[in-house]
């Protein structure tokens, strides 16, 4: 396998990565032998570091650092809330226009802990599927912009589940009729879940970097197949 690499710099690499690879080794899947990590080292014959988290599932913008000084400096951005991330997904029904989620999570590592935890959205398009699903004659769905404004795990896929329009294909914590539908109708097995947008300033400069991925074929298709359309640059 061999990665897109969208962006370079002499302190960051980015990637699209694709949905169901696993940024890292982890205990999680012991079975699984590909790791964004390793293939981007590999790829380009440099250490890199990862600096935030993008769930398996999830394709889009991954950042990986190219020295410890800059993984630190982008550690850093992260925490304090400075860099800009943008994602789009493909939910049930028809949410509001716009709306603020502030909804606090239980920590999955620590479940002790309650975190607060904010998703701004945007509804970009709406469609109804004439098949019916479950009691109802027909299928609705929405094309979703979110903005977290927090960095819990699992924050995006939690929140729009809390919300009643769980991301489709979402299988923890999503709605397995809707899935099940998908997949027979639509032959989709994925996360309907894409990293689109990442923005951040240099540690070397004042100047911003905005890293842009566009969704990918398999993401596309399904949003075409449903008649909702992603906002392309």
């Amino acid at each position: 396998m061999e990665l897109s690499i969208i962006y370079r710099d002499e302190n960051f690499i980015a990637i699209d990565k694709p949905s169901g690879l696993l940024v890292h080794r982890t205990s999680l899947d012991t079975q699984a032998t590909e790791f964004a990590l390793q293939i981007l080292r590999d790829q380009i014959g440099l250490n890199v570091h990862p600096c935030h988290r993008l769930d398996r599932p999830t394709s889009g913008i991954l950042l990986f650092a190219l020295n410890p000084e800059a993984l630190k400096y982008a550690q850093k951005e992260f925490a304090e809330r400075r860099v800009e991330k943008t994602y789009h997904a493909i939910v049930r029904g028809w949410p509001e226009g716009t709306g603020t989620i502030n909804y606090d999570l239980r920590s999955e590592e620590n479940r002790e802990l309650i975190q607060n935890a904010v998703t701004e959205f945007r509804c970009l398009a709406k469609s109804e599927i004439d098949l019916p699903i479950g009691r109802y004659s027909a299928a609705r769905y929405a094309l979703l912009e979110l903005i977290p404004t927090t960095g819990r795990k699992h924050q995006l896929r939690r929140h729009l589940a809390h919300i009643r329009h769980p991301i489709i294909g979402d299988t923890r914590h999503g709605d397995g009729v809707q899935n099940r539908f998908i997949r027979e109708h639509f032959d989709c097995n994925r996360l309907l879940l894409h990293a689109t947008r990442l923005c951040f300033k240099l540690p070397s400069s004042n100047h911003l970097c905005e890293i842009v991925a566009s969704a990918d074929d398999s993401f596309e298709s399904v949003s075409r197949r449903l008649r909702l359309t992603l906002p392309q640059d």
